[in-house]
């Protein structure tokens, strides 16, 4: 029977084990598309995967990874031919369907999208589901309305894959970004990503007044709790963040008063079960909107072999910028 390389994902008498190893093409679960997966990346969510120190997998054995770009081998699918180059992000892959992880995937086509003219297989996972994130949570700031004439936007963890992003793509459209990290040492390549301030994170790590002084018009946090907590207070009237991670936790010890007070808008960003019309937006602004040198500059190139020995590093906020996968 034929097989092929995967990181596998079983569970354990204590948590669970990951492992590179060889996984049977007959396993591989239901779908009317199968792609050669070329290239995948390291997200946060990978790290907890691969670690074991969160419970994001849902079924075992899992191959881990959710996100992946590569080339169709077969389809049954009517938008989907061999040879098609596709980019497939979210949809429960690597924590209830398998991933990405692997030199091989069979998921449905309805997940996928097409690789944007001008945009590299490997650039697309150089974005992945934390740059598609970014881009998402940009369309909802603008969707309510902020513009660079609104007043400065605020980035917080910014040299994490998610912030790297949105600097690179906000700066790019004309905003003032005041990019937030807790490593002031990435202050010159936060700025040349087009920070125009780079904050010390614990300016948001205390607790949230219920309005502050207000500091910026809008925001993209990825960070949760006490700090998407400041950022709401500090936020401008009629001002709007969009919240789409928890680095810092899944609390919001907040009050209404932003809301109530300020007319401040909270934007939930969820890039997982994103609808596939959304999702194509996005990905063809990521190819127009974002700088494709900066892009290079932001990335790092792994193996497969070297994901789980990443997880740690990931999770302790140790990788600036993107990471891609080789496959294999």
């Amino acid at each position: 029977m034929a097989t092929f390389k995967a990181i596998r994902i079983d569970k354990a008498d204590k948590g669970t084990t990951a492992a590179l190893t060889q996984f049977d093409d007959a396993d591989l679960m239901d779908g009317d598309v199968t792609v050669r997966v070329e290239w995948s990346t390291l997200n946060y969510k990978d790290g907890l995967a691969v670690t074991g120190k969160a419970p994001v997998v849902r079924r075992f054995p899992m191959i881990a990874g959710i996100d992946f770009a590569g080339t169709v081998e077969q389809s049954s699918h009517p938008q989907w031919k061999a040879g098609d180059k596709v980019i497939c992000t979210g949809w429960g892959m690597g924590e209830t369907h398998l991933g990405a992880y692997a030199e091989k995937a069979r998921v449905k086509g309805d997940w996928l999208v097409p690789l944007p003219q001008g945009l590299a297989a490997r650039d697309a996972m150089a974005i992945g589901t934390a740059g598609f994130t970014a881009m998402l949570a940009v369309l909802a700031l603008e969707k309510q309305g902020l513009t660079p004439a609104s007043g400065p936007t605020v980035v917080t963890g910014a040299a994490g894959g998610v912030g790297s992003v949105a600097t690179a793509v906000l700066s790019k459209l004309g905003y003032h970004v005041i990019a937030s990290t807790g490593r002031m040492s990435e202050t010159a390549y936060l700025k040349s990503l087009g920070a125009a301030e780079v904050i010390d994170r614990n300016e948001l790590s205390g607790p949230a007044k219920p309005l502050a002084k207000e500091r910026w018009a809008g925001g993209v946090d990825s960070v949760g709790s006490t700090t998407l907590a400041n950022l709401l207070s500090m936020t401008s009237y009629g001002g709007a963040i969009a919240a789409c991670g928890l680095a810092a936790g899944m609390d919001l010890p907040s009050s209404v008063a932003p809301f109530i007070l300020r007319g401040v808008c909270l934007l939930g960003i969820d890039s997982v079960m994103c609808p596939i019309l959304p999702r194509k937006s996005a990905w063809e602004r990521l190819a127009r909107d974002l700088d494709h040198g900066k892009l290079a500059e932001i990335t790092h190139e792994i193996t497969l072999d070297q994901v789980i020995a990443m997880g740690p590093q990931i999770l302790a906020g140790q990788v600036r910028g993107r990471i891609v996968v080789k496959i294999p």
